[in-house]
């Protein structure tokens, strides 16, 4: 059995637990949109089509923020034809994932879902083929509130539609995505984007001075303009934006259970990178404001190996309407990592504010559904759940000392990671806590300086199930095979917390506390 030694100190906080950290993602890629969140005629939907059983899930899994309507989508994408009457909508192909888009759900019925899902949007505009008069525009069709021509347009159409004609007061926008990427439409170099982005936030803001906006960072810490391409967008853009984005997607490689299950690693040194660079453009710049990150994609994403029958290759399929796409099924392993990066955005909270799981639904997603079917909560779902729903308050620093285990990708690392949240108010403090042993389960304690423990409100813990190993997932017609279960071996003696977690294994433990 292995061990570790964590303590907390009232006076030792890293910041206020941000609110959009527990974002999410919704796409008009594969089965997300269609089939996914919006499916007219599915026994579950409503009269605008929304699928309840879906939205139920939603509410359940607590995401506060969801950026829409992509992703590599969004660089081709014409917002003006997702508005108006359905039946006048132009049906077009979409290049980034090659296939066709019907637009039969465009921005009022996302309005209206996203406020019936209770989440702020995160609104993405379309730099790669577009560019600064349609930016602007869809700002004042979004936010002004009537007398000019989009804003009055905006009316017009939800009047047709049945949808909200009121402003959207959409706060929250990306200034397009991943365009440090060859892949992506309208591929632009940090100069040519860090000009187009600085014009179309200046106009934009011109319409509402009051939105935040967020500059395209790179695509993933392993592009070769990583570091580089930062610099010099912020160089242009900083006084106008207030966030620059982080993307990563994890998997296991070639069965390295044990690299995959240390991937926090990596994500706290991509954090840390781009704070670094951050600071270096502002002192260099002489600026007093602080640009933050918006870490808005992220999750485990097998892009080889395991389920990729439904990999994006579309070309030689055809053009088609919605088709599976990345509908990658989640393991017990994948649970324990997706817990850890979750840790590993808490820990940086002070300047990640901004975080998108992605994507919501089918399309590598905490929640699946299927067409005329059941919908179901995938193993990642969980962690996800209870971070959201519990981490309240200030982000507590962590001093760990646990035993280590090797890794072939990050040399030796804790067994056990873990992170901190206390919420003076409501008297709760809630530890978060994964082991990354293969096969050892984990002796843990947690001592609390200047404060005092009374009870465990609550402990769970999502490990191997009686009847499965590590690859068990929640399938269709397996649904609840990997979920939370009561941490058993867990009490308090003298106001200090101790546990036993199973080998590769996510825990959550409430405790009830009063300032000492």
């Amino acid at each position: 059995m292995t061990t570790a030694h964590l303590t907390v100190d009232r006076a030792f906080t890293v910041a206020e637990v941000p609110h959009r950290l527990f974002g999410s993602f919704v796409e008009h890629m594969g089965r997300c949109v269609y089939t996914g969140i919006h499916e007219p005629g599915h026994p579950q939907a409503d009269s605008r089509g929304f699928r309840q059983d879906v939205m139920q899930l939603v509410r359940e899994l607590g995401p506060t923020v969801v950026r829409y309507p992509g992703g590599n989508f969004v660089s081709g994408y014409r917002w003006e034809d997702g508005v108006g009457p359905v039946e006048d909508r132009p049906v077009r192909i979409d290049g980034a994932w090659h296939t066709v888009e019907t637009n039969a759900f465009g921005l009022h019925e996302f309005v209206d879902w996203a406020r019936e899902a209770d989440v702020e949007i995160m609104e993405a505009i379309n730099l790669g083929t577009r560019g600064v008069e349609e930016a602007r525009a869809l700002v004042e069709y979004a936010n002004h509130p009537h007398g000019t021509y989009w804003s009055d347009l905006r009316r017009k159409n939800g009047a047709a539609t049945g949808t909200t004609q009121d402003p959207f007061d959409i706060k929250l926008w990306c200034l397009g995505n991943e365009l440090d990427g060859p892949w992506q439409i309208g591929h632009k170099t940090a100069d040519e984007y860090g000009r187009l982005a600085q014009e179309s936030a200046k106009a934009m803001k011109l319409v509402d001075p009051d939105i935040e906006l967020v500059a395209v960072g790179s695509s993933n810490r392993r592009m070769p303009t990583f570091g580089s391409w930062e610099h010099t967008v912020l160089s242009h853009t900083y006084e106008e934006v207030d966030y620059i984005s982080m993307h990563a997607y994890y998997q296991e490689h070639d069965g390295d259970a044990a690299s995959f299950l240390a991937e926090a690693v990596d994500m706290d040194a991509f954090i840390d990178g781009v704070v670094s660079t951050i600071d270096a453009v502002k002192a260099a710049g002489k600026h007093s404001k602080q640009v933050d990150i918006s870490f808005d994609e992220w999750n485990v994403w097998y892009q080889s190996g395991l389920d990729t029958e439904d990999q994006p290759h579309q070309v030689a399929k055809g053009w088609q309407k919605h088709p599976r796409l990345i509908e990658d099924a989640y393991n017990v392993t994948d649970a324990v990592v997706v817990g850890t990066l979750l840790h590993s955005l808490l820990r940086h909270g002070d300047r990640v504010k901004i975080a998108n799981q992605a994507q919501l639904v089918n399309v590598i997603a905490p929640i699946r559904s299927e067409e005329d079917g059941p919908a179901w909560r995938q193993s990642i779902f969980w962690p996800f759940a209870r971070i959201a729903a519990k981490a309240r308050g200030q982000i507590m620093r962590l001093a760990v000392d646990s035993e280590q285990v090797p890794t072939q990708k990050f040399g030796d690392v804790d067994a056990v990671d873990a992170t901190v949240t206390w919420d003076e108010a409501a008297g709760k403090l809630v530890l978060f806590v994964a082991n990354r042993g293969l096969e050892e389960a984990a002796d843990v304690d947690l001592n609390l300086n200047g404060l005092q423990a009374t009870a465990i409100s609550s402990a769970e813990v999502l490990a191997v199930p009686e009847r499965g190993d590590r690859l068990t997932a929640n399938l269709v017609d397996s649904q609840d095979a990997v979920g939370l279960k009561p941490l058993t071996d867990v009490g308090l003696q003298d106001g200090r917390l101790h546990m036993t977690l199973p080998a590769m294994s996510w825990g959550v433990v409430e405790l009830d506390v009063a300032a000492a």
